[in-house]
Order: structure tokens, then C-alpha cells, then sequence
């Protein structure tokens, strides 16, 4: 398969992912074994026959009710001798990874995929009659034989998939980077099989929190400190998180964040902590802009750690809560008048907050930003609002919001996809000179139809 060949099921799994639903409709396999005695072989890869009934149930699946089927005898040989092609592959890597002793695909993962499936397909009819009718209409004459088939697909996939996974990570496998005519040859030909674009808007943003005083800048460092006091005299973290951190989402599970990367959006100062600890030391008090953290790493990893915090935060009162909306109100204005939206935000952002969010669908956005943005143009600036904090209204800031790009809804464009074209592409194209490299070590046949 030249290089060129890029198969266009790219485009579902670019738009689906792989744990979507499958319809029954249009699975309809056109044999079962009972309709054909000698089932034709269309090719032998290793010791493994591959038949024109998994063809022909790939035809289908591919293209469901026949639409775009090509109308031309030729044109529909072709097709079916790439699909002959595509479960070749398929046969070489799942037989490559049976090979491979610690790749194991458990009956329990491969059960929760198939049940999952199942229950997203069997919701989309009314009754257990209408089920059952259409996996007749699509050659299953139980719910069971369809399970059975479905869950040898699905085992097949976990296989290929972990198979890859390990490669990658392994460094077995050299990713091939497509061409800038390549990618954009493969979006002028699925084009119309991308889903409309959203209306979407791009903003910069200076989010104002109210300013802790010294004093209780203060205190709070000194609880940090008695908290470390006990936890280095043998008290246990996970105790402690649960009775002291002022970290609502975490407060629950002891302090827990769980595994973390670098550039995961964690404060970079914390980050530093964390990747500089050893695990089981608690860190002294580390200032964010959230408060003072102690960190514990349970866990460390080359490349990511295990985390436990507990957050102390400075009160505030009235008084910082007034503050934090008088300076927004002041930034409005400046900004209104033509100051430097970067020198402002240098000055009172809130460095635990976003800078800047790009190309965000209008319709996703809290309701607090949809409505500051209603009807604002690029280079316009949102009125000042409230973003409340529910656990303490006094911890509320403020937010002032600049435009810089609002695109409305329509077809999908180049720029909107391009990346992901170009990483589903990558990954394509790497796994097809892996394939190639599979096919000469491998005896692979195919028969002519």
C-alpha cells in the first residue's frame, strides 16, 4: 500500500474515537456461515485464513445501507481488495502482539467496552422488539450472537492498541510526519464528513482576586508551619488534609492530585516542589497564589509524580472583597481608554488564572462569561463581572474580558482541523511502515477475487 493510500476511515476516527457505539443498521453481513458452504479465502496471513465473508462484513460496516458504495463493477473490486488489505494489517499486528508475552488484554476490559457498547446502542430504540428487529435486519438473530461478535472485535482492537501503546513508549517506533500536501489533500477530500463548526471566540482575560492583608498572610503561614510541625513529628497526611486543607476538590480524598506531568497547569513554583521532593517528605510551606501548600509525594516516576498537598489560605473580609472590585472596576476603564492590556494584566491578574483562551465554542462557556460576551466583537471589552467562590463569597474576583477573535458558526475549516488531521495522519502513516516492516517478515497471500 503506497503511501498515498491513506485510508479515509480516518476521518471516524478523527470525528468518533475509538469507544464510540457502532450502529447496528448498516452492519448487515451479507453471509453467515450458514448461507455459504465454502466460505472463499481472499488471503492467508501466517497460518490464519481471512475470508470474503469478514470482507464483505467490513463492506458493510464501512458503508452502511450501501451508501457511497462505488456503482462500478471495477470500482467495487478495488474497494474490497483495500479491505481485504486493511484486515491483513489488522491480522499482523494482533498476531504480533499474541506473540508478545506481556501484552495481556483482560476478559474484564474487554467486558466493559462490549457492555458499554451494547447500552449506547440499545438505547436508541424504544423497545426490546425494535432492538432485536434490526440486529435480524443486520444478519444477528440474538442479542448473544451480536455480543459474541462485538467482543471479538473488541479484543482484537485492546490488542492492536496496547501493542502500539508499547511500541510508542518503548521507542520501537519512529513517528512519520505527513506532508503539508497531504494534509491538506486529505481535508479537500473528506471536506463534508467533518461536523459543522461551532461558533466560537477567543478572549484575554484579567481575573482580580481579593488581596489578603499582611496579618493574615501571616496567620496562615504559621498554621502551615504548626500543621508541618506535626506531620514531621509522624502525623499522617492524609489525616491532616482532611481536617486542615482549605482545597474543597481534594479535602475528601486526604489532599490527594494523583499522578502529575510537568505542564499539566499546576503553578510553576509548586511544580518545582513537587518534582524535587523525595517521595514520603513533606516540603515546607510553598506560596502560590492560592495560599501555602504542603506537599507530600507519595510516588515519583522519570516523568511524573504521585501528590498530596494540604492548602492554608489567608482569610479575607469585606474590606479585600471591595478592594479586588474596585481595581477591576479601574482596569475596565483603563483599558477602555486604550492602556496596554498586557501592562494591566502584568500588574492585577491573578496568576493562578488563565492569561488568555483561544477559539472556545460560545455554547461551552459558563453561563457567567456567555453572558459578559453576548453580542461583543473582536477588540470589544466585556462590562466587569462576578465570578462567585460557593464555599466563600468573600473569595469572589472579578473579571475583565478582551475580545480578540469571534468566528460564527459554519463549515468546517482547514485551520479548525488541521492539527488533528496531522496527528491522525502521523499516527497513520507510522503505523503503516511498522505494517511494512511486519509484511517481510511475515508470509502474507492475497488471492485474487
Amino acid at each position: 500500500m503506497s503511501r498515498t493510500r491513506v485510508s479515509g476511515l480516518l476521518v471516524a476516527l478523527l470525528l468518533i474515537g475509538s469507544g464510540a457505539a457502532a450502529p447496528l443498521r448498516g452492519l448487515q453481513r451479507p453471509f453467515s456461515p450458514a448461507d455459504s458452504v465454502a466460505d472463499r479465502i481472499v488471503a492467508v496471513v501466517g497460518n490464519k485464513a481471512i475470508l470474503q465473508s469478514q470482507v464483505d462484513e467490513r463492506l458493510f460496516q464501512d458503508f452502511p445501507q450501501g451508501k457511497g458504495l462505488p456503482r462500478s463493477p471495477d470500482s467495487l473490486k478495488l474497494l474490497r481488495h483495500d479491505l481485504a488489505e486493511v484486515l491483513v494489517n489488522e491480522e499482523l499486528m494482533v498476531q504480533e502482539a499474541q506473540r508478545d508475552t506481556t501484552i495481556k488484554v483482560l476478559d474484564d476490559d474487554v467486558t466493559k467496552s462490549v457492555d458499554e457498547n451494547i447500552k449506547a446502542t440499545r438505547a436508541r430504540f424504544a423497545t426490546e422488539e425494535a432492538y432485536r428487529r434490526d440486529l435480524r435486519i443486520t444478519g444477528f438473530e440474538t442479542p448473544d450472537e451480536y455480543r459474541s461478535w462485538l467482543t471479538e472485535q473488541q479484543r482484537r482492537r485492546l490488542l492492536i492498541n496496547k501493542l502500539m501503546s508499547k511500541l510508542r513508549s518503548g521507542g520501537k517506533l519512529k513517528q512519520v510526519a505527513p506532508t503539508e500536501r497531504e494534509i491538506r489533500d486529505y481535508f479537500d477530500k473528506y471536506k463534508a464528513s467533518f461536523p459543522a463548526r461551532p461558533e466560537v471566540i477567543s478572549f484575554r482575560q484579567i481575573i482580580v482576586a481579593p488581596p489578603p492583608k499582611p496579618a493574615a498572610k501571616a496567620r496562615a503561614l504559621a498554621l502551615a508551619d504548626s500543621i508541618l510541625a506535626e506531620l514531621r513529628k509522624g502525623a499522617d497526611f492524609a489525616a491532616a488534609a482532611r481536617r486542615f486543607t482549605m482545597d474543597v476538590a481534594t479535602r475528601e480524598t486526604g489532599g490527594e492530585i494523583g499522578w502529575v506531568r510537568r505542564g499539566q497547569g499546576l503553578d510553576l513554583h509548586f511544580e518545582d516542589v513537587a518534582f524535587s521532593l523525595r517521595p514520603g517528605v513533606v516540603s515546607d510551606p510553598v506560596e502560590t497564589p492560592f495560599g501555602y501548600h504542603l506537599i507530600q509525594v507519595e510516588r515519583s516516576q522519570p516523568a511524573e509524580v504521585q501528590v498530596r498537598h494540604i492548602l492554608v489560605m489567608p482569610a479575607v473580609d469585606s474590606a479585600d472583597a471591595d478592594s479586588a472590585r474596585r481595581v477591576a472596576e479601574r482596569v475596565h476603564e483603563l483599558a477602555a481608554k486604550g492602556a496596554s492590556f498586557d501592562s494591566l494584566q502584568r500588574i492585577s491578574h491573578d496568576k493562578g488564572e488563565e492569561r488568555e483562551v483561544v477559539s472556545y465554542p460560545v455554547d461551552s462557556l459558563p453561563a457567567t462569561y456567555r453572558g459578559a460576551l453576548a453580542g461583543l466583537g473582536e477588540g470589544k471589552i466585556a462590562p466587569v463581572f462576578r465570578l462567585e467562590a460557593a464555599a466563600d463569597p468573600l473569595r469572589s474576583k472579578y473579571a475583565v474580558l478582551l475580545v480578540t477573535a469571534r468566528v460564527p458558526a459554519g463549515e468546517a475549516r482547514y485551520e479548525d482541523v488541521k492539527e488533528r488531521i496531522r496527528e491522525g495522519l502521523s499516527d497513520q502513516l507510522t503505523q503503516q511502515r511498522y505494517i511494512e516492516r511486519l509484511r517481510r517478515a511475515t508470509l502474507v497471500e492475497l488471492r485474487p477475487g
